[in-house]
């Protein structure tokens, strides 16, 4: 499909156009605060049986908004829209955003500061631009491409550089998710390595402690959707880290016919999988 000039100019410029999305992520952001509650918050149940807020609603309402008046000729693949059976048809677009109003909607609703605003820019299957928001905490994280990783404070209006850390001599620090279903399978994986602290986090947070030089190692079994990854995924690839399949492939993107569900993949800050004789 052929793009509009404006579209064209900000794509051209990654960094102008990444600026923009930040905003967008820290505006829908702070719109879920007024739903936030330490004591927990009330939800529905979807057709698949995750949970949704109003503050899922609105906040991908708000986004959905701002990239129409950015680049309105780009596709946006939303968790709600997408629930909601509002399907893209991505055939002939080399472009498209994929957005998650709310990462971490378990999280959110029991209190807790692990959930983020989730916006990735994808061409051709590869996430160029993401950006991940926590609320909360008013930290941001952002990469417009290799070496251009960011995390930002709310609270003090400074951004600086991050990187992926080499691995720690001491032993590894390995991100979990908040759910035992896999523990089994993670205890066996985790024999491969030397490990020296493993945490439990949620939501794409769990990437971007990578991408920071916080974590080293971040395995996940089970179903995740598409919009959960791209942009913690192009976070950290600005970072110098990698998503990849358990078959050592790198994460790709748009797959529809797969309801954009990913395979099961280790996030890691490049050192897996290892290199044969290494």
């Amino acid at each position: 499909m052929t793009l509009s000039l404006n579209t064209e100019k900000l794509l051209q410029h990654p960094k102008a156009l990444c600026n923009m999305l930040r905003r967008l992520a820290v505006e829908a952001g702070d719109h879920t605060l007024q739903y936030y509650d330490e004591s927990g918050s009330q939800s529905e149940q979807k057709e698949d049986g995750s949970p949704v807020t109003i503050a899922d609603r609105e906040a991908e309402e708000i986004i959905l908004k701002g990239l129409a008046d950015m680049v309105p000729d780009i596709p946006v693949v939303g968790e709600e829209s997408i629930a909601a059976g509002i399907i893209p048809d991505l055939n002939g677009h080399d472009w498209f955003f994929l957005v998650d109003p709310v990462d971490g909607t378990r999280e959110f609703i029991r209190g807790s500061p692990d959930f983020t605003v989730n916006i990735a820019l994808i061409h051709k299957g590869v996430p160029v631009i993401g950006v991940v928001y926590a609320p909360v905490t008013g930290e941001l994280y952002a990469g417009h491409g290799a070496g251009t990783a960011i995390r930002w404070l709310a609270d003090s209006n400074k951004e600086k550089p991050i990187q992926v850390r080499d691995m720690p001599p001491k032993g590894l620090t390995v991100i979990i998710s908040r759910s035992l279903k896999y523990q089994d399978r993670m205890d066996a994986f985790l024999t491969d390595f030397k490990v020296a602290k493993a945490q439990r986090r949620g939501s794409s947070l769990k990437i971007c402690l990578i991408a920071a030089g916080k974590a080293d190692l971040y395995p996940r079994f089970g179903l995740t959707s598409e919009w959960d990854t791209a942009a913690g995924d192009a976070v950290l690839r600005a970072a110098g880290g990698s998503i990849v399949t358990l078959q050592g492939d790198v994460l790709t993107y748009g797959h529809a016919a797969q309801k954009f569900l990913n395979p099961e993949f280790v996030a890691s800050s490049g050192f897996w999988p290892p290199i044969p004789g290494a």
